[in-house]
């Protein structure tokens, strides 16, 4: 079902701010120790004049294939930005350990060369190394829980890593790890909009939801249309598509200053 012009069958993701909470085995290792199990994983690390004083953790430059980025316990702001008591915050089948504040338990991972999400659409080496890079973190760290910034979401760590796993192999990118499906009132009712996804594809999804149906519902539907615009660009125009149900369409049509909110309309076929 595709919505859009295909370039390709994995589309590269533009660095993006992301965290870990980490496992009690980096917890328990001292500097050196961190140092030598980052290096063994290939990824490069350089200490750098920044990290937490208190603790003596130093701040790491991580370098994997042409990826650069600052790697390192969390300050206070960061925690903040990450906190899932905030509302603006999402979960996905996640709830993080009481205590994921303290002791340096959360690790921020910043590249240092940031693009214009949704800058493009062509797969490339850079972005799979993107991706690799996160599954050697979520092993090396022993990751609990993974946050991603662009979406504002925490899911479940071993979860993230399998769907990227499989993203790697299949080339379907983890579309419920990387894109947030929020549930909100409006003038005309209910509805489900994405966040995130136009960090991929430059448009976010918006639709009104049909009487009767659950956010499951709605979301499982959306998630089949994000993950084509995470594979295939950005929507332009207005389409009408086949639904998942037998008889059920889809009324697509891109609004909004830029063309950035696509909105989604659920029925019977007309």
């Amino acid at each position: 079902m595709a919505v859009g012009r295909s370039d390709g069958l994995i589309l590269p993701v533009p660095p993006a701010p992301f965290a870990l909470i980490i496992g009690a085995a980096m917890r328990r290792a001292s500097p050196d120790e961190m140092e030598q199990a980052i290096r063994q994983m290939g990824l490069m690390p350089e200490r750098i004049d920044r990290g937490d004083p208190t603790r003596g953790i130093p701040t790491f430059r991580l370098r994997f294939g042409a990826l650069r980025w600052i790697a390192g316990p969390a300050d206070a702001s960061a925690l903040d930005e990450v906190d899932p008591e905030q509302p603006l915050i999402s979960l996905l089948a996640a709830s993080l350990p009481h205590d994921w504040r303290d002791g340096g338990h959360c690790w921020t991972f910043v590249p240092e060369d940031l693009r214009v999400p949704g800058a493009t659409t062509k797969p490339s080496v850079e972005g799979r190394d993107y991706f690799k890079a996160m599954l050697l973190l979520v092993d090396l760290f022993d990751a609990s829980h993974f946050f991603w910034s662009p979406a504002r979401l925490w899911s479940d760590a071993p979860q993230f890593r399998a769907s990227v796993a499989e993203m790697l192999t299949s080339g379907m990118p983890p579309v419920l790890h990387m894109v947030a499906f929020r549930r909100q009132d409006g003038d005309e009712g209910e509805a489900v909009v994405t966040r995130g996804l136009a960090w991929f594809a430059g448009q976010e999804l918006e639709a009104r939801i049909p009487a009767g149906w659950t956010v499951a519902k709605m979301v499982r539907r959306l998630a089949r249309l994000a993950l084509d615009m995470m594979l295939h660009g950005r929507f332009s125009g207005s389409r009408e598509l086949q639904g998942l149900a037998p008889g059920e369409r889809i009324r697509l049509a891109a609004a909004g200053e830029g063309r950035r909110v696509v909105r989604v309309e659920f029925g019977p076929e007309s």
